[in-house]
This record gives C-alpha cells, structure tokens and sequence, in this order.
C-alpha cells in the first residue's frame, strides 16, 4: 500500500507522464475525503466546493456508501442483467419510490452521458421519430450521442458529423421552443438548471412550456437531472421546483455517493417500446453500484439533504452578492447550485482560490466561478469561501 510521500509523489508523476493529456491537471495529489474536506499528500487540507462535478452531495467517503459497498463486495461485484440480483431489484424500488408514480422504469448505466445515450435511443423507440431539440449552453455529455445534443461547439466540431438532426434553441425562450417543435420531434432534452453552460436555472415558464408543447405534438420530454439531483438544487430533484414531471429523467453523478452510477428513468409505455436487445450495457446495475445507490438514496431520504440546500444556497448566493467589487457580474443559481459570473476571465481567480485559500472550485465557461460543495458542508466553511472569495476580488 501506498503510503509515504515519496510514493505519492512517485505515483502522481507516473499520472503525469501515462495520462493522455486530455485533462488539464491541478496541481496537488489528493489522498484523502471526509464530508466536505479533502486532504492532499503533504496533509494540506482544503475545501471542496468542486463536489466531484456534483458526484459528492452526501459528503466525500460517506459512512453508509462506504458500509454497503463494503458488505455488497464480499458478496457479489458483477452480474449482467439477464441474471437478476436482489441488489438491483432494492435499487429499483428505492429509486422510483422517491419519484412520480408515472417514472417507473429504470435502466441502470455507469455515468451521466450513458444515461443521456439511453434517453435519446428510447426516445427515438418510442416516436418512431429522428429530430431532437436541445438547448444553447446545454451539455449532456461527450459520447457521440449526447454530444450531438450538446451545444459547445468548441466540444462538437472536431467530431462531426454527429447523430442528427438536432436544432438548438435558445434557453428560457418559449417561442424558439414553440417553432422548434414539430412532427419531426422525437424529444426535446433540456437541464432545470444549466450547468457547464454556465449555472443558468430555467424560468418556470420555459420548462412548463416543454411539458405542454411535447404531450400536444407527440414528442418526448427528456430533463437531464445528471448534476441537478440527489437535493443538489433544494428538492429531492429539480423538476419539483416546476410542477412538471417528464417521460424521461436522467441521473448519474451523485446517485450513487461517489461509485460511477447512472439511470434513466422512464414512463412504462416509452420503455416498452424498446425492442428487445435494442440497447444494452454490461457493467451497468452490476451489484455493487445497485448497493451504492441504495444507501444514497436511503441517506438522502433520512437526512433530507435537499433542505440544507434550500436554506444555505441562498444564504451563500447573498453574501456572495455584498462583495464590493466591479468585477462581478452576476451570481445566480439554485439551492447549492452556484455560479459567480465575472466580467473577466475566471480561470486566475479559481487557482488563486487554491492556492492562497485552499478552496477547490471549477468553472462554468469562461467568465463563472462554479460552486458545487457537498451538500453537508457546514455553513462556517461557506462563510470562509465567501471570505476567500472577497480576498482575491477585492485588491
């Protein structure tokens, strides 16, 4: 076991040098997580409000994951599903006793853009259709699937062509939605709240006009909840927020409380009409992620972290907004789902935040400052963020 600092340091030269480059590397070597903290080789800790892109709601090595993934790998790591395992069959029933009545099919993935992949093959199963209506500043993945319906373009152009046709529309545009839609439609997939395009929630007109355009003209809803759910946005998910339910809801990141887990979540009708053999995965719902998940749900449930979220993301959002500086542009976001827009570039900004304050935060494009801590986090930690925050703003 690797455990001095020579090794680590030996280890993370060996990342280094092995990796393919497409990941531009912090700095540090991280070895250690407890809540909202995590610790790098040297012992420095830090906090995190990068949360795993979201996958750290419940806290980093939370107890009851660590517990049931423990007891479930002495048991059983792998089974496809044609073999049916009790883990999985718990983890059906918890995921959809949390949601609507009409989300009662699950199909088990290993992350977000899988999930996104499954959305999109059902849909088109389902409608018999080909067009998909997407949003601008939408990200759904990076698989040629999902990065069709994503709309970067610095991510989609050197991949084209992708699978099409898709036309993207402006966000909380309701008349671009109106004239985007059509008998051509399969699906029209859209986040609650945008998240790499810059942590841009949905106006409650935008999504319930979604809802109403698709029933009426025969296309899909697909809300994609890969970073808004598990209480990320202040309800269990963020559809809640807007009184609407969709025929599909994708999930990953913090399903599965740090193991890779996703799931697409469908009415029965739009399952069934999956052919058989018609999409597949083999490492998704094995065993072990099933008892990851059950536990995460089970945690969320007990401690109804989605209030913690509601009561502290807009505390944080306000004192964010009493810095006195001009080089914030806005701040914005939902439950603990925040983004600190600039007029400048914010990329400096995050790795001063690093390294004079040991305060670990991501971007949202070019000008936002992204904060996506664990949900437990304390709020004594989210005062010494705003702290920091104040310190490298204000000159």
């Amino acid at each position: 076991m690797h455990t001095t600092l020579e090794d680590w340091r030996a280890l993370l030269e060996a990342e280094r040098e092995l990796d393919t480059g497409v990941y531009t590397k912090h700095d540090l070597l991280l070895v250690r997580g407890e809540g909202a903290r995590v610790w790098d080789a040297e012992g420095n800790e830090y906090i995190d409000c990068v949360g795993g892109y979201g996958v750290a709601n419940l806290g980093h090595s939370n107890p009851g994951v660590v517990e049931a993934v423990k007891r479930q790998a002495e048991l059983l790591l792998s089974m496809p599903q044609t073999l049916p395992t009790p883990a999985r069959g718990e983890f059906y029933r918890t995921l959809v006793s949390v949601l609507p009545p009409e989300l009662n099919r699950v199909f088990p993935v290993n992350s977000g853009t899988e999930a996104n992949e499954a959305a999109l093959k059902f849909a088109r199963a389902y409608t018999g259709r080909k067009k998909f209506v997407a949003a601008m500043r939408g990200f759904s993945g990076r698989t040629m699937g999902s990065l069709s319906v994503t709309w970067e373009p610095k991510y989609r152009e050197p991949f084209l062509p992708l699978v099409g046709p898709v036309e993207f529309i402006p966000y909380n545009d309701v008349e671009a939605l109106e004239k985007a839609v059509d008998g051509e439609t399969a699906a029209v997939i859209l986040e609650p709240v945008q998240g790499e395009g810059g942590v841009r929630p949905a106006i409650p007109e935008f999504l319930r006009a979604a809802r109403e355009i698709t029933r009426e003209r025969g296309a899909l809803l697909i809300l994609d909840e890969i970073q808004t759910g598990m209480g990320r946005t202040g309800r269990r998910f963020a559809f809640e927020h807007y009184g609407i339910v969709p025929d599909i809801l994708t999930l990953a990141k913090a399903l599965g409380g740090g193991v890779p887990l996703g799931a697409a979540v469908m009415r029965k009708e739009v399952a069934e009409a999956m052919p058989k053999g018609g999409h597949g995965t083999t490492f998704g719902g094995n065993p072990l992620a099933m008892a990851a998940g059950v536990a995460a749900l089970r945690y969320l449930e007990r401690t109804q972290l989605w209030e913690r979220a509601a009561e502290l993301g807009p505390w944080f959002m306000e004192e964010l907004r009493k810095i006195p500086s001009p080089k914030i542009r806005e701040v914005r976001g939902l439950g603990l789902m925040v983004g600190l827009e600039l007029k400048e570039k914010a990329a400096p900004y995050i790795e001063r935040l690093e390294k004079e304050h040991r305060i670990l935060t991501l971007q949202a494009g070019p000008t936002v400052i992204r904060f996506l801590p664990p949900l437990v986090i304390a709020k004594e930690d989210l005062a010494r963020v705003v702290e920091a925050v104040r310190a490298v703003l204000v000159a």
